[in-house]
């Protein structure tokens, strides 16, 4: 059973993966093939987060099939046990309303879209991290205290103290109705008491993260091309600071969504 700080770090590399962590929640109900894994998480660089698994000693492959090794199992058996006492509890949440949308703003990459800067209350607080599941592309951050929703070209980041902006907007109409939306959401959660379970999020493609890196193949990161280094960020073996270019003005809502997708590998 791993236990040195070299183990122990191959481990946590292994599980800091979205799709990893899928794979290793399929086996744990039972045996699996190879097929039957890349239908259920994706073929995308199966092989890949099938060998970090298995140097970890998480998962066992023998002849094509798959499964968690008893590491793995008593892993996973401890995590959840760790978890089973953190109820989605929302009972003494109140319902919170939009009370004004105080700033209209250009954006700094689309000029003739707005940035919204907008009032919640009651702040909603620590009860934002129960709520992330109700968002298909949504994202607690213990860092700032907010809620991140990608939707689209928008983010929408409310945060625990009250405040709530958005980018990438059209006008004040679809400002104002994209923040109600949002209020219905939460408030109907607060009215049922309890937040929905987690569910799986949208998967992240190479492809998208290649969409929004400024595709310039400068070689600025240490890799040959922008697709190159996308795909060295779903694999966890690069960060988005090594793409010194997305600091530029003109990449600010590239690296905004950017930011977003990487929070769901």
């Amino acid at each position: 059973m791993p236990g040195n700080p070299n183990e122990i770090k191959l481990v946590n590399n292994a599980m800091s993966n979205a799709t990893r962590r899928n794979i290793m929640n399929f086996l744990s109900s039972g045996d699996k093939s190879t097929e039957e894994i890349g239908g259920k998480v994706g073929k995308t660089m199966l092989d890949f987060h099938l060998k970090l698994l298995q140097q970890a000693s998480l998962i066992e492959i023998e002849e094509g099939a798959v499964k968690l090794s008893e590491y793995g199992k008593n892993f996973l058996k401890d995590k959840e046990e760790k978890g089973t006492d953190k109820t989605a509890d929302l009972s003494k949440v109140k319902p919170v309303e939009v009370t004004e949308v105080r700033q209209l703003l250009p954006c700094i990459a689309d000029s003739s879209k707005f940035r919204v800067i907008a009032n919640m209350a009651p702040p909603l607080g620590g009860a934002l991290k129960v709520l992330e599941p109700l968002f298909p592309r949504g994202r607690y951050s213990d860092k700032i205290n907010a809620l991140i929703i990608q939707k689209g070209e928008v983010i929408t980041t409310v945060y625990g103290a009250g405040k709530v902006t958005m980018t990438m907007i059209k006008n004040e109409g679809e400002a104002r109705e994209a923040l109600d939306n949002l209020r219905s959401t939460i408030n109907e959660a607060i009215a049922k008491g309890v937040a929905p379970a987690p569910r799986e999020k949208v998967r992240v493609e190479p492809m998208e993260l290649y969409k929004y890196l400024p595709q310039t193949n400068c070689g600025k990161c240490g890799d040959q091309s922008c697709y190159t280094f996308a795909i060295k960020l779903m694999s966890g073996e690069a960060s988005l600071d090594k793409c010194t270019p997305l600091t530029e003005p003109k990449y600010a809502l590239n690296q905004e969504h950017l930011q977003v997708l990487t929070a769901y590998i």
